[in-house]
């Protein structure tokens, strides 16, 4: 061989080796952590696949998703969070399930330049500084959107109860607390509860079903998130109660579908699960390639019933 075909080969093999180097850093460097409360909810599934969509169609950028079996399971989302600033993801798109034992993650990864973005849930106060947008529903907005609608259909006078799920998340805070400040403040509805599910459907399930045997008089109910939304309808079909008190929920699976054209809840209000995915990922994408992003995006509320669960605005949102 002579020398020139050597340093031809050479040169050659180093820049293989050169691009395969580049490729294996690039592909590490892009991958999009996507952490949520749980994986084990049609919600959040729906999350997934607006990140999906996101994705679609390139390949700078990679997702993983992840998240606990449970949204109680809070230690198991802060080494979710951990494990993905060690192996040096490019951004990680978060719905922390505490607003305050997410907050020391949330600065580690600010600390090692990996850019977060923020979905459904808020950070406490603490946290602000360390992650760059925050998208969400408007909780304290759909909250007060549900309780005019109790108040309308359930009347002025009366006792309604509240199913609650993990007390303190953020959107609970502001979902419950803004429905439970209405209803004081415009109606002389009593409030029985809140009673916190932990966002498990069998626990709403049984939790609604001694809500309503204790208190035969009710006039409304307001499950406050799926899970519970779901435990509550089923306890009120159970009880032979559906249809007999006003029935209130918030968000939109087949489930809570169903319980809608079944008369069994009267009226839903769904958030842009699909929109948090889709729109967190473009925000958080838009951070990582150095494009300036509003520090908070409202992502909508849609309150479906039976006259407009076949339309388009419902349809978007429902999944």
């Amino acid at each position: 061989m002579t020398t020139t075909k050597m340093v031809r080969m050479l040169a050659t093999t180093a820049a293989v080796g050169l691009i395969a180097g580049l490729t294996a850093g690039a592909a590490g460097a892009a991958e999009i952590a996507v952490i949520v409360k749980t994986t084990n909810s049609n919600y959040w599934q729906n999350v997934k696949k607006g990140a999906d969509a996101a994705l679609k169609g390139q390949s700078k950028y990679t997702m993983s998703f992840d998240g606990p079996s449970a949204e109680s399971q809070i230690a198991d989302e802060v080494n979710m969070v951990e494990n993905a600033i060690n192996r040096g993801v490019s951004g990680i798109l978060l719905a922390p399930s505490d607003p305050d034992s997410l907050v020391p993650a949330v600065k580690k990864a600010f600390e090692a330049g990996i850019p977060v973005v923020i979905i459904d849930s808020a950070l406490s106060k603490s946290g602000d500084k360390y992650y760059q947008s925050f998208l969400s529903t408007d909780n304290c907005a759909a909250g007060e959107l549900v309780a005019k609608r109790m108040i309308k259909d359930a009347g002025d006078t009366g006792k309604i109860a509240i199913m609650s799920y993990v007390p303190g998340v953020g959107s609970e805070i502001g979902r419950v607390g803004c429905f439970t400040k209405y209803v004081k403040a415009h109606s002389r509805l009593s409030i029985v509860g809140p009673y916190y599910s932990q966002s498990q459907m069998s626990t709403a399930l049984n939790q609604t079903t001694d809500v309503l045997s204790a208190n035969p008089d009710l006039v409304g109910i307001f499950g406050a998130n799926e899970p519970t939304a779901v435990g509550m309808g089923r306890a009120l079909v159970q009880s032979g109660k559906a249809g007999k008190l006003v029935a209130l929920g918030f968000d939109g699976n087949k489930d809570e579908q169903q319980f809608i054209k079944d008369g069994v809840l009267q009226a839903t209000a769904v958030q842009g699960s699909f929109q948090m995915g889709d729109m967190g990922v473009k925000t958080l994408i838009k951070v990582i390639e150095g494009d300036k992003v509003p520090k908070h995006v409202d992502t909508g509320v849609v309150l479906v019933d039976k006259t407009n669960i076949a339309t388009p605005k419902a349809e978007n949102v429902l999944y």
